[in-house]
């Protein structure tokens, strides 16, 4: 027989079978990196199978040669001896000793190396917006969300996880089970939120948000279309108390309870401690709230003022107030229709001119459907029979700004609407203001008093001011004392009374 290179124990089919998978998958990874160098496009799933899937097909050939050479060695010894005895001889002086010495470090050394850079590669690529995102359909929804969010240049892991290695490994061990579910289609439709388990915003919001730049005020202009044949502007002025240390803005006195601090940011104050008990999941309904103040001096509110039962405080989530609590989807925001189509046609993406567009856009919007491509074929449909019934001299006069129109409300769908998630902005209200969905008013206003009957308070006022409204005579003056807020539509005086998402919900209910 053939003098053999290596030792006897390394003749047999499930080394051999090891040493064929090792290889292969090594030399696919050799490729895969090649192709990743020289190639401008390729697909998010290429970092996905070379630092992670074919490495571990390596390490299992490793398993599968070391396996295999320790049985065949069982088999050897006892054949000799009768038993086996777990000893390892090396013999330098024997040149098949030194061989396979000289290649068992060789192997070791360049596996130890590929194994450094692909472990790093594959910290990289689990860290990245693609593999959060694009690699699995599920997050298809709330990836494109996040495309058009302010925080579309952030890293999903910079919030979600931030930096250290425990929640790191914690963000892992959770995602383990969350490849399971899509695996086995066991994941919910629309995903559930809030994330209970997510990382207290101290430590990932306010390493770019901090407290101590939380001052000053923000002028904003909400775009507003009435649903009339004109779609007449109504466009709301607002000036946006942010809030911060009162002292830092000349001619701001804060009020008693304010601890030196004002505005919407007083709610996350150092100086105050807010915490809360909330009775559903998403956050919604709120059974008590209790102030501690720099002083350690506490007020609470409960529901009627009545005392809270321990029961209820037992089977809620009880909290300390952050930024997430308001600021609830900073980077997956569902807009509602209304709001997206007032922005279409601010943007001149839509053309006022089409009569009732705001309206009809908002309608077929709003309906419900089955799957995407039913969603646009309907859309075009709804549009056009409307246009070719009521206004024939747009379908033959203005085809082309009619073309442009249906293409944009299909590109609002597309990014706001998923039916096969069955994702749409109801499922995930933005606690931000009170329009159209319930937001500050979960506190302010509710049904929430001390004990003595005073209720959180409901004015307007103290976090942000009506500088103009409308587009009426007038409209183009500023009020730098504040209006008060009129309704487009006489709703006689009821804007003044309830809230504002009694009537209005996104949709095309009511405008």
């Amino acid at each position: 027989m053939r003098d053999r290179q290596l030792p006897e124990s390394v003749y047999n089919w499930t080394s051999v079978v090891g040493v064929a998978v090792a290889v292969a998958s090594f030399c696919i990874i050799v490729l895969l990196l090649l192709i990743d160098a020289f190639v401008d496009a390729t697909t998010a799933y290429l970092g996905l199978l070379t630092f992670i899937v074919l490495p571990i097909f390596v390490c299992l050939g490793l398993v599968l040669i070391a396996v295999g050479m320790l049985i065949e060695r069982r088999r050897l010894q006892r054949g000799a001896h009768g038993h086996f005895r777990p000893e390892l001889n090396i013999d330098l002086r024997n040149s098949r000793h030194r061989r396979a010495v000289a290649i068992f470090t060789g192997v070791t050394g360049v596996f130890l190396m590929a194994t450094a850079v692909g472990s790093y590669n594959a910290y990289q690529e689990t860290e990245s917006v693609e593999f959060c995102g694009a690699i699995c359909h599920v997050m298809h929804p709330e990836f494109t969300a996040y495309q058009s969010s302010p925080h579309a240049h952030v890293s999903c892991a910079e919030c979600h996880i931030g930096a250290g290695a425990g929640w790191y490994v914690q963000s892992k061990l959770s995602g383990a089970y969350q490849v399971y579910s899509v695996l086995a289609e066991k994941y919910p439709r629309p995903i559930p939120t809030p994330v209970h388990n997510l990382r207290p915003a101290r430590e990932t919001c306010e390493h770019c948000h901090w407290p101590d730049q939380f001052f000053g005020a923000r002028m904003m202009v909400n775009q507003h279309f009435l649903g009339d044949e004109q779609n007449t502007p109504h466009p709301i002025s607002l000036l946006l108390k942010v809030g911060g240390p009162a002292s830092s803005r000349s001619g701001s006195a804060a009020r008693p309870h304010d601890s030196g601090d004002e505005g919407i940011h007083w709610h996350v104050s150092e100086a105050n401690r807010i915490d809360y008990a909330a009775t559903d999941d998403r956050r919604l309904d709120i059974a008590w709230v209790k102030l501690t103040d720099e002083l350690g001096q506490t007020k609470e509110w409960t529901l009627d003022g009545e005392p809270v039962d321990q029961e209820v405080l037992d089977g809620s989530e009880l909290r300390t107030m952050d930024c997430i609590d308001c600021h609830n989807r900073p980077s997956h925001n569902y807009r509602s229709p209304t709001k997206l189509v007032n922005q279409a046609i601010a943007d001149g993406r839509i053309d006022r001119r089409l009569p009732f567009i705001k309206r009809e856009a908002v309608t077929c919007l709003d309906d419900e459907y089955e799957t995407t491509s039913e969603a646009l074929s309907s859309i075009d449909e709804h549009l056009r029979t409307f246009y070719a019934d009521e206004y024939p001299e747009v379908v033959e006069d203005q085809a082309s700004m009619l073309d442009a129109a249906i293409a944009s409300v299909q590109g609002i769908f597309q990014q706001s609407l998923f039916p096969e998630m069955k994702v749409t902005w109801r499922d995930y209200p933005d606690h931000v203001g009170h329009s159209e969905s319930i937001g500050c008013f979960r506190c302010h206003g509710s049904d929430l008093t001390t004990a003595a009957g005073e209720q959180i308070s409901k004015d307007c006022s103290m976090c942000h001011s009506i500088l103009a409204q409308g587009s009426g005579p007038g409209a183009d003056s500023i009020a730098p004392s504040g209006l008060v807020f009129e309704h487009p539509v006489d709703i006689y005086g009821e804007e003044l009374e309830t809230n504002c998402t009694e009537c209005h919900e996104g949709g095309a209910e009511i405008y």
